[in-house]
C-alpha cells in the first residue's frame, strides 16, 4: 500500500508545527519510542528462536519446544522513555530472555542516575514526582530507595578499603551526630570521622564509623581499625582534634610518634565562657594575639602577658588556657605555609557541615547503612573539591593581579 501525501496536508502539518513546535519534537520521541519497542521485540524473537533450535513453523524431528505467543510489557531506557514489548514465551515456561531481566522495569543506568540524585540531595519523593517528566515513566519512592541499596555494598567496600598505600602524615578527628532510625525508635546516633593529610598536602577521608564520640574505647576501636587496614602509625606525626574526653590520650597510645594540637577556635570558645561580658571582646583579641603570633616565642609572651593581666580579675579563664597552651601551640613545629590549616579543626568541620546540610532535608536517617551511604557519597565530592587545594599548597599572587586589583577595587585618594 503506498502511502500518499498531498500538498495541502503538508502545509497543515508545519502550521501546526510553527504554532506548537514542541508537538514536533513529542511526535519524534514516541516514533522513536515505537521503533525501539520494535527493534527489542525483534531481538527477543531471535532470541526464543535461537532457544527453540528452529525457526517459526518449521518442523524438526524430536524436537518438542513449541512457541506459545507473546505478552506485553513496558520497559523504561534512558534518554528514550517508556517503551512498549512484546516478550515471546515457549509452552512449557523455559524460556527467559537476557535482553529484557524479567524482575526489571527499567535499565540499571537509570537506577544508577537516580541514586547520584537522591545522594545528591534529592528526596525520594521529589525524584517521583520528577521521573515521569524525566524519565516517561513514574518511579515510585519505594523502588528509588531500592535502588539506593544496592549501592550499599560499593560503599562497604569503600569504607573498608585498603590505606597501606596512602602515606598520611596528619589526622584530623572529630564526631557527628545524627538523628537516625534504630529499630522502632528515632536516636541521635554518633558517626566518628577521620580526615588524612598525606605528604602532598592531599586530604582524604580515611575512617567513618558509629560510636559514642565521648567514649575513650570506642575511639581506640576506630583507631586500631584505621591500621588494621594498613594505615601506618610511624607516618603520623599529628593529630588535630578538639578536647573530646579521653580522645587525646588514646590518639598519642595508638599513634606514639604523632603530636596533639588542640583546636584554637574550641579552646578559645570554653574559656571565653568564663569570662564576664564585659571583659570578652577584650580578652578575644589577647588569645588572638596569642594564637596568631609570628613565631612560638613572641606567642608565649603574649602568654605571659596575659597571665599577668588576667590572673586576678578571671583566674578560672586563666587556669584553663594554661591547661591547654602547649596542645594549642603545637602547630608551630611544622612548616609555616601549613599553619593556618593546622590551628584548627576546620577542615573537618567543613566537612561535618556538609553532613549536616545533606541529612537536614532528611530529618531522620534510614539507617546506619543509609547513613553511610549518604556520607561516602559527600566525602568522595569533598575530595574531589580538596585536590584543587592542597594543604600548604596556597598559590601566590600574580604580580598582574596584584596591580589589576588595585587599579579597579581600591579607592583612590
Amino acid at each position: 500500500m503506498k502511502l500518499e501525501v498531498t500538498v495541502a496536508e503538508i502545509a497543515e502539518i508545519f502550521k501546526v508545527i510553527q504554532e506548537r513546535p514542541e508537538q514536533l519534537f513529542e511526535m519524534i520521541r514516541l516514533d522513536v519510542r515505537e521503533s525501539v519497542g520494535k527493534y527489542l521485540t525483534a531481538m527477543m524473537e531471535a532470541e526464543l528462536t535461537q532457544f527453540m533450535g528452529r525457526d517459526a513453523y518449521e518442523r524438526v524431528a524430536g524436537n518438542e519446544k513449541y512457541r506459545n505467543g507473546s505478552y506485553h510489557r513496558s520497559f523504561t531506557l534512558k534518554n528514550i522513555g517508556e517503551v512498549q514489548v512484546k516478550i515471546p514465551r515457549d509452552r512449557k515456561g523455559e524460556f527467559k530472555t537476557a535482553v529484557i531481566p524479567r524482575s526489571k522495569q527499567y535499565e540499571n543506568e537509570i537506577g544508577r542516575d537516580l541514586g547520584v540524585l537522591f545522594l545528591g540531595g534529592v528526596s525520594t519523593r521529589t525524584l517521583s514526582m520528577i521521573s515521569e517528566r524525566l524519565l516517561g515513566r513514574k518511579i515510585s519512592p519505594t523502588e528509588i530507595s531500592s535502588v539506593n541499596v544496592e549501592l550499599s555494598e560499593a560503599v562497604e567496600r569503600w569504607r573498608q578499603r585498603d590505606l597501606s598505600c596512602e602515606p598520611v602524615k596528619y589526622l584530623f578527628v572529630d564526631g557527628v551526630h545524627f538523628p537516625m532510625r534504630m529499630g522502632d525508635t528515632v536516636e541521635k546516633v554518633p558517626v566518628l570521622v577521620a580526615v588524612g593529610v598525606k605528604e602532598d598536602g592531599d586530604r582524604l577521608v580515611v575512617g567513618m564509623q558509629s560510636g559514642d564520640k565521648e567514649s575513650a574505647p570506642v575511639w581506640r576501636e576506630f583507631f586500631k581499625d584505621l591500621k588494621a587496614r594498613g594505615l601506618d602509625a610511624k607516618k603520623i606525626t599529628l593529630g588535630i582534634m578538639d578536647g573530646l574526653p579521653g580522645l587525646e590520650a588514646v590518639f598519642k597510645e595508638e599513634f606514639s610518634h604523632a603530636r596533639i594540637q588542640r583546636c584554637q577556635v574550641h579552646v578559645a570558645r570554653n574559656i571565653l565562657a568564663k569570662v564576664p561580658k564585659k571583659f570578652k571582646q577584650e580578652v578575644a583579641d589577647d588569645l588572638r594575639s596569642i594564637f596568631y603570633a609570628d613565631t612560638k616565642e613572641k606567642s608565649l609572651e603574649h602568654w605571659n602577658t596575659f597571665q599577668q593581666k588576667w590572673q586576678k580579675a578571671i583566674p578560672s579563664a586563666v587556669e584553663c588556657l594554661e591547661r591547654n597552651i602547649d596542645a594549642c601551640l603545637t602547630f608551630f613545629n611544622y612548616p609555616s605555609e601549613e599553619w593556618v590549616s593546622l590551628r584548627t579543626t576546620n577542615i573537618i568541620e567543613r566537612l561535618n557541615k556538609e553532613f549536616k546540610r545533606r541529612t537536614k532535608v532528611m530529618e531522620i536517617v534510614a539507617g546506619e547503612a543509609a547513613c553511610y551511604r549518604i556520607l561516602a557519597f559527600i566525602s568522595l565530592k569533598m575530595e574531589i573539591h580538596w585536590k584543587s587545594a592542597p594543604l600548604g599548597k596556597v598559590p601566590k599572587r600574580l604580580p598582574f593581579l596584584d596591580k589589576l586589583a588595585h587599579e579597579n577595587f581600591t579607592q583612590k585618594t
